[in-house]
């Protein structure tokens, strides 16, 4: 399946992010708390940008069923965006007015960009590699996970059977509606490499300012 073939040929950086030094703190929980407290804005940011691009796919849905289903996704994206909420309050983060990071800002733009001016089949192959790369991430975090980590609830979100299930409904609406195409192999390869890039600015950019917090 397409799905399966996409993510194949990105297995080099979904290995690359599974070992980022950002993700192997979260998973013995040893990353500094700053780091996250910076992820946690910006991912916020990320995922409005995200939530906006499935309502865009989904008002060009070709038909009900896929409607419905972009319609599930988006919900998924914004129990996402309540889980970062809740993290925002106990981390003491503003959210209103981040600042998002170059790497950011050059993934939201990407994702947009072809939620505007593409069918639902391009925004499905720009997005995918988001979800599935987090389920796989959370997958191996809690296999090999530390008594009292304080990033579990992460790990907790993205290896659950909910998210899972979300992640396998938009791999499914991708083998139906994209087109094997250079376009769609070259999308999941940029947002994949987007990913890889947001960890390590989230290390590397830690002198700098997210907004108001």
């Amino acid at each position: 399946m397409l799905h399966e073939t996409l993510w194949q040929e990105n297995s080099r950086l979904a290995e690359a992010c599974s070992q980022h030094p950002f993700v192997r703190g979260l998973a013995d929980g040893s990353l500094d708390p700053e780091a996250f407290r910076r992820f946690v804005a910006q991912d916020a940011f990320f995922l409005n940008a995200f939530a906006r691009a499935y309502a865009l796919a989904a008002a060009r849905s070709p038909d009900n069923a896929t409607l419905m289903a972009f319609c599930e996704l988006l919900n998924g994206v914004l129990r996402e965006l309540q889980l970062h909420a809740g993290y925002a309050k106990d981390l003491k983060i503003d959210l209103t007015g981040v600042k998002p990071y170059p790497e950011v800002k050059a993934y939201t733009d990407f994702l947009l960009a072809i939620a505007w001016g593409g069918g639902p089949g391009e925004t499905i192959a720009a997005m995918t590699p988001c979800m599935r790369l987090y389920a796989y991430l959370g997958t191996m975090l809690a296999k090999n996970g530390t008594t009292g980590n304080p990033y579990q609830d992460w790990i907790t979100t993205y290896s659950s059977a909910d998210f899972q299930a979300l992640v396998t409904h938009l791999e499914s609406l991708l083998d139906t509606l994209v087109d094997d195409s250079p376009a769609a192999h070259e999308a999941y390869a940029y947002a994949m490499q987007c990913e890889l890039n947001f960890f390590s600015a989230m290390l590397e950019r830690g002198a700098e300012s997210d907004g108001p917090n």
